[in-house]
């Protein structure tokens, strides 16, 4: 690597870094957790023996998991602004990765309701607990132990993709590469330093897992 790309990396590792605390990882743990409450509520319609519940969901995550995120991006920060509701963008970036977390977290979650056994609906059933109490109580609890590591997955690949909100000009990790690229023209490098900044969170978030999944297994009887 010659003289050139290092000085480019020198000159934009901090603001970088700085994008990358201060955007990118707030940006990811917001849509996070905004699309697993959406999730949660989209999951729990699906299994409802109710048609007008169960239906909508069912589109909803169709439509959410058919279509590109790309494009869904799009359609809310350019689609909806020239029909009139211009959403800024990083508002915009907020709603379209909340609602594609949603999209695939609402089956992760569904599916790991389902794997508890169906006596765990029973018994508290006989000692008087209502539907909400034996979700929160009973199924909820176990079921999480279930669902961390695709939702962990999910997490990580929600990370890598902030990466698109650089397209509707939010000043994340990615956009400051951009930029500075554009100056110095050394794409290589600096893209190359992008990467590995991603890396580096979705290695610590990885490690995260590994323990979480350790703390939950001690409260599985074997």
């Amino acid at each position: 690597m010659d003289s050139a790309a290092w000085d480019a990396i020198q000159a934009a590792a901090g603001p970088m870094a700085i994008a990358m605390i201060k955007v990118t990882i707030p940006l990811t743990a917001i849509c996070f957790i905004l699309g697993l409450a959406l999730a949660l509520i989209v999951a729990l319609a699906r299994m409802s023996s109710r048609k007008y519940f169960s239906i909508p969901a069912r589109v909803f995550i169709s439509a959410v998991r058919g279509t590109p995120l790309l494009v869904q991006l799009f359609l809310i920060f350019y689609g909806l602004g020239q029909l009139g509701l211009k959403i800024d963008p990083y508002p915009s970036a907020v709603i379209a990765f909340s609602i594609n977390v949603a999209g695939y977290a609402a089956e992760i979650i569904r599916a790991s309701i389902l794997s508890v056994p169906r006596g765990q609906w029973e018994a508290a059933e006989t000692v008087g607990m209502g539907y909400s109490t034996t979700l929160k109580r009973i199924v909820l609890p176990q079921a999480a132990r279930t669902a961390v590591p695709p939702l962990s997955n999910t997490l990580l690949s929600l990370l890598k993709d902030t990466s698109l909100a650089a397209v509707v000009l939010v000043n994340e990790v990615f956009r400051k590469a951009q930029e500075f690229a554009g100056v110095n023209f050394e794409y290589f490098a600096l893209y190359s330093l992008a990467a590995f900044y991603y890396w580096v969170v979705c290695f610590v978030l990885s490690l995260v897992q590994d323990r979480l999944e350790v703390r939950l297994d001690r409260y599985v009887a074997k």
